[in-house]
């Protein structure tokens, strides 16, 4: 039996709590995980080096598992790759419930919020096959207000530092909160021109131009290599799902690339694409979802020339 307030409770018991000072989040925390570990249930911890060290200095975690959170947090994709694999792997061994709580990346951490944003909507619907408890706490002292507005459309629960659990009527379902490609968040635009731009490139003439503009950089080889795959994943994804003309533009700096994969279409049906792995092969989410594995940062979106693929790298 699930225990708790997620006690009745079917799939996932998805809550965000808010803290503005330390014991703020120790009172969130510590009974979630001292409570799981009671109830004999596996207890996942995720924290940036500061919470994971303020939560170490208060209770005994033994039995819970701690992961670092920029390893579990790496990319949203990544995340909930790993999430998946390990919750399939406590229901196997007999788990009734699974306890989650740890920190999701956002500006006041130096990261983009567009995709995490994209992954709190959809877990919703990702880790639903499974008896989760997860715990995401926000601390309002760094974390923008438009983040905040995210995580309160995007939490069906809300977690009170005294001790309450309350239905949170702001909630949006994933479908109804994902913006349409035409109105998602666009990056910056890049300073300057392309280094290079090509109008229909095969997928191997993408990657031999990715190669030569990568190679003066810093950039080390492996993961200019991964880099130059996702590049090709995406443009053959433009190929078979979008419409021409497809247009590859490349910026490079000394230690970092973008590149954008351009193509007349209107984009994926499903707004779940690149972080959800596809079930189906002929899947327009198949490539993307592997240039989510490997990229430093992917956002897809709507401009006046069609669907646009941005890779960081």
């Amino acid at each position: 039996m699930r225990s708790g307030a997620a006690a009745g409770h079917t799939g996932y018991f998805h809550e965000a709590g808010f803290y503005s000072t330390d014991d703020e989040l120790l009172d969130l925390v510590v009974p979630f995980l001292e409570e799981g570990i009671a109830a004999g249930e596996p207890t996942l911890m995720a924290f940036g080096p500061a919470n994971e060290k303020l939560v170490h200095s208060v209770m005994d975690t033994s039995r819970v598992t701690t992961i670092p959170g920029n390893e579990q947090y790496l990319r949203p994709a990544v995340a909930i790759r790993n999430y998946r694999e390990a919750l399939a792997r406590h229901v196997a061994d007999g788990a009734t419930q699974v306890r989650v709580v740890g920190d999701v990346p956002h500006p006041g951490y130096g990261e983009p919020w567009d995709w995490w944003s994209r992954y709190e909507a959809v877990v919703n619907q990702a880790y639903e096959e499974f008896p989760i408890w997860g715990l995401c706490p926000y601390d309002t002292r760094i974390t923008p207000e438009h983040v905040l507005g995210d995580v309160v459309r995007t939490h069906p629960m809300l977690a009170i530092a005294d001790g309450r659990h309350v239905h949170n009527g702001e909630y949006v379902d994933p479908v109804s909160f994902l913006p349409s490609w035409r109105d998602a968040p666009r990056p910056e635009c890049e300073d300057g021109p392309p280094m290079a731009e090509l109008t229909n490139p095969s997928a191997a003439v993408a990657r031999e131009a990715v190669r030569v503009a990568l190679a003066p950089t810093s950039i080390e080889p492996a993961r200019a290599e991964d880099f130059v795959m996702a590049v090709s994943e995406a443009v053959t994804n433009a190929f078979v799902h979008g419409k021409p003309p497809l247009r590859l533009r490349i910026w490079r700096h000394l230690d970092r690339a973008v590149v954008t994969v351009t193509d007349g279409g209107e984009g994926p049906v499903d707004l779940f694409t690149g972080l959800v792995a596809a079930r189906e092969s002929r899947s327009a989410g198949v490539g993307l979802w592997m240039a989510y594995q490997i990229c430093r940062h992917v956002s897809m979106y709507g401009d006046d020339e069609g669907f646009v693929v941005r890779l960081e790298c």
